[in-house]
């Protein structure tokens, strides 16, 4: 079932207000001495109010304004009247003239930002896909003017939005979710108490009981919906509303009431110089004339509608009217074909029907299998993760507990025992007496040899167990760290952000470590001479960099990764569930990136 109102509501919901223009007053602020803006207004709204009731002025009067608005510079001005003058093309038939406005419109507003006037347009390239059966592009546009009318908050934009992209779901046969749309657009216009936009939701929602076949709720839904246009004056909708009747009466088998209803919606359509909607109606007048069995009558409607057409699209032959005439003269005798070929179909679709039913068994049996299988492969896969997590904690753990142990047995064995050496060579310094300052400076090297090994044993120690991560964040570890290392040889650069408040002490430790290998191995194999590192926390995780301009190497050699200090660095940041990127190349030095989600 054809439904035309179903192509213009949102032009529609303007016209009871365009009827109240006054044109004369309009005219004569374009033609007075007053400010360029003022002007431009009166004659946008012009065009406007004639976009519907008559075209041609509409595309007369903004074109001429279209050349002082680029003389200007007032781009929105230009954007706002193309498309006006798109929806004048549209009614008028010229599809290709309106998509081209309309996309120029788009370009600008696009480029403008400007929201609240570039719904609209989206809205009319909506019905003009709509209206060549480009239901996916349609759809496309509709959900863009959707976007905005709900960031704007605008309840009238969102209910038209509805109604509008509920007919591509007619086109596409899912009644259900037209209907739904339908629905929802009446309640948010009955709640603003918004009665036109309440008059087109009644109506859409009639066109699909229409198809359903229930005429007795289409008509109750129509009749409301004619009520509330007739209040309103909105001479163009009562015509389309008239129309829908007739649609609705025709299926109903009640042909007085149709051909009443659609000669009532053509005397408007007529006035109106709005010939699709004629075309239309003596379409539906033909179809109620051939149930009637008058076939002349038929193909006179037939051949009106016809003529119309081909004014409008230009696509129809002529031979259709001989075409048509040849048809309703054998309709009869095509019937009882059409009859017999029904009780065949019928046949086979049941047939059909009950081969589907078992292949839809059988598929479904088969997903609930697949799905089933994924499951336990699922949760084995889970199963194998939590015991390599298990493992690699396991594993953390030791390697943490034996570096603390040689850290203790350093610092309070060997430690101990080479500060006593040093106590005692200081001491006997202080017995001996040197026959030579010889002798008494190589003592001194002695003792300070000592001390030297004391505070390296002391350095080791403290790396190894820090007592920075116990007592501070990790922020002041690494630090410490770091400041422990920085020589003339080495110049080192930390930096930290977030990380005062202590967190996990388990991921610390671990962080901790591998800034340690990261280090050690710019120092022991890139042979680096400066280091940066980096580490920032925020809502994300953290993130740190290290980089240094030592040797550098081939990440692309898998060789490379083959070594222990890189596993390790890679192992517990995977352990931490986070990522780690090496960046490098022979002779540029090396970058190591890591992020860990906390």
């Amino acid at each position: 079932m054809k439904r035309i109102h179903l192509f213009f509501t949102l032009l529609f919901f303007s016209v009871f207000a365009q009827a109240q223009v006054d044109t004369d007053s309009l005219r004569s602020v374009i033609n007075s001495q007053r400010p360029y803006t003022e002007k431009m207004n009166a004659t946008i709204s012009l065009v406007q109010h004639f976009e519907l009731t008559n075209f041609d002025s509409a595309i007369i009067t903004g074109d001429k304004a279209l050349q002082t608005a680029r003389k200007n510079a007032d781009s929105v001005s230009v954007a706002e009247l193309k498309h006006h003058i798109g929806v004048a093309n549209y009614f008028n038939g010229k599809y290709d003239q309106a998509a081209k406005n309309f996309y120029e419109s788009v370009t600008i507003l696009e480029k403008k930002k400007d929201k609240k006037r570039l719904a609209p347009v989206y809205n009319e390239l909506a019905k003009l896909y709509r209206k060549t059966k480009d239901l996916d592009r349609a759809l496309e546009n509709y959900k863009k003017a959707n976007a905005i009318y709900t960031e704007l908050k605008d309840t009238s934009g969102i209910s038209m939005i509805l109604n509008e992209s509920g007919v591509v779901y007619e086109y596409k046969e899912d009644y259900k979710e037209a209907l739904n749309r339908y629905t929802s657009s009446f309640k948010l216009a009955e709640t603003a108490g918004d009665s036109l936009s309440v008059s087109y939701a009644l109506s859409n929602m009639a066109g699909v009981y229409v198809i359903e076949k229930k005429y007795a709720a289409a008509e109750d839904y129509l009749l409301r919906a004619l009520n509330i246009r007739q209040l309103l004056k909105d001479s163009f909708a009562i015509a389309l509303t008239f129309s829908d009747l007739g649609v609705a009466m025709n299926g109903k088998g009640d042909y007085p009431k149709a051909i009443k209803y659609l000669t009532l919606s053509n005397r408007v359509a007529e006035k109106l110089n709005y010939p699709e909607l004629q075309s239309n109606n003596y379409n539906e007048l033909a179809l109620v004339a051939q149930k009637q069995g008058d076939f002349q009558k038929a193909f006179d409607f037939f051949r009106k509608r016809t003529a119309l057409r081909d004014s409008l699209l230009g696509t129809e032959k002529t031979k259709q009217i001989e075409e048509l005439n040849t048809k309703y003269e054998t309709a009869r005798k095509e019937q009882q074909i059409v009859e017999q070929k029904n009780r065949l179909r019928l046949q086979n679709f049941l047939f059909i029907g009950i081969g589907g039913l078992l292949l839809l068994i059988a598929l479904l049996v088969h997903a609930q299998y697949r799905s089933f299988k994924f499951k336990k492969e699922s949760q084995l896969q889970a199963e194998i993760m939590k015991q390599q997590e298990i493992a690699v904690r396991a594993v953390m753990e030791a390697e943490e507990n034996e570096r603390q142990r040689i850290a203790k047995d350093l610092h309070d064995g060997v430690g101990q025992m080479m500060s006593a050496a040093k106590m005692n060579l200081s001491a006997f310094e202080s017995e001996i007496i040197f026959t030579s300052g010889e002798q008494k400076k190589s003592l001194q090297k002695i003792i300070q040899l000592v001390d030297e090994s004391c505070k390296e044993v002391r350095t080791v120690s403290h790396i190894m167990m820090p007592n920075a991560l116990l007592k501070n964040n990790l922020g002041v570890a690494i630090s410490d760290f770091v400041n422990k290392l920085s020589s003339k040889d080495l110049q080192a650069h930390v930096s930290t952000e977030g990380l005062e408040e202590r967190f996990d002490s388990n991921a610390e430790t671990v962080l901790y470590r591998v800034i340690q290998e990261c280090v050690s191995n710019a120092i022991q194999h890139a042979g680096a001479t400066t280091l940066d590192i980096s580490i920032i926390r925020d809502k994300d995780g953290i993130s740190g960099t290290i980089e240094d301009n030592g040797r550098g190497f081939d990440v692309a050699d898998k060789a490379n990764f083959e070594g222990i200090g890189l596993k390790n660095i890679t192992t517990r940041i995977e352990y931490l569930k986070g990522t780690v990127d090496f960046d490098s190349a022979s002779g540029r030095g090396t970058v190591v990136a890591f992020h860990v989600p906390i």
